[in-house]
């Protein structure tokens, strides 16, 4: 998995049917490669407070919005912990993440607090960058009495071109607020009311290709101001008022 520890881009989501993603996938082929980890599960664990104030801002669509994440993939045993930060623009959302890589067990220590970010990073030596980072996450964790709240998992597939670029579509969506771990449970809402709706997301730096611009054209797809946590949050809260 990439390391990479500070980038920002624009990011447009998009939700799909399996058609369109058949279409999309002949034009993406042509200019672009499959992604290193081209097949992947995601999973995704949301830290918020008590009362969800980070994803309900986040709901509010708001100029400027800021969440932090815990995410591993399936089989890898390293976490990223990661503070997601958007600009809501007129045309476009432009993303900047910040992360710093830890394992699984590092990851325990922190969630029971028996250690935070910042010593866990200097020791082992991890670059001035990674080390500010460190000091950012504790700092959201500790001002805010951020803890585990919700995990969103998926099926990702990956593609990378020039410039940067790159496409993914998450499918089999599944959510839950209980037993947060990096790990499937059968009991795992669905997080389409249609399971075959996919998500697709372009993340580029700077303008989109032109031959990109007709695909979507010709598909009529259109991209959305769209949270999955969000919309996580929203599903959780009409069980809750059921």
């Amino acid at each position: 998995m990439q390391d990479e520890k500070i980038f920002d881009r624009i990011e447009k989501k998009y939700i799909i049917d399996e058609p369109t993603k058949t279409h999309m996938l002949e034009q993406i082929t042509q200019y672009m490669e499959r992604d290193h980890y081209h097949q992947s599960k995601v999973f995704n664990i949301y830290f918020d407070t008590d009362n969800f104030d980070l994803i309900i801002q986040s709901i509010e669509q708001p100029k400027f919005k800021e969440k932090l994440r815990a995410r591993s993939y399936g089989g890898y045993d390293k976490v990223f912990l990661e503070i997601k930060t958007k600009l809501r623009g007129k045309e476009n959302n432009v993303g900047y993440k910040r992360r710093v890589l830890i394992t699984k067990k590092d990851y325990d220590k922190l969630i029971h607090k028996k250690s935070t970010i910042i010593e866990l990073a200097s020791k082992k030596q991890e670059t001035p960058s990674g080390i500010q980072i460190a000091k950012e996450v504790d700092y959201l964790i500790q001002h805010f009495n951020l803890e585990p709240k919700i995990i969103v998992y998926y099926d990702r597939e990956s593609y990378t071109g020039e410039n940067k670029l790159r496409i993914t579509f998450d499918e089999n969506l599944k959510y839950r607020t209980k037993n947060l771990k990096f790990t499937e449970n059968s009991r795992d809402k669905h997080y389409f009311k249609d399971e075959n709706n996919i998500i697709m997301e372009i993340k580029a730096h700077g303008v989109l290709p032109l031959w990109l611009v007709k695909a979507l054209s010709a598909e009529h797809a259109y991209p959305q101001q769209f949270s999955k946590v969000g919309h996580s949050y929203t599903l959780i809260r009409k069980e809750q008022n059921v």
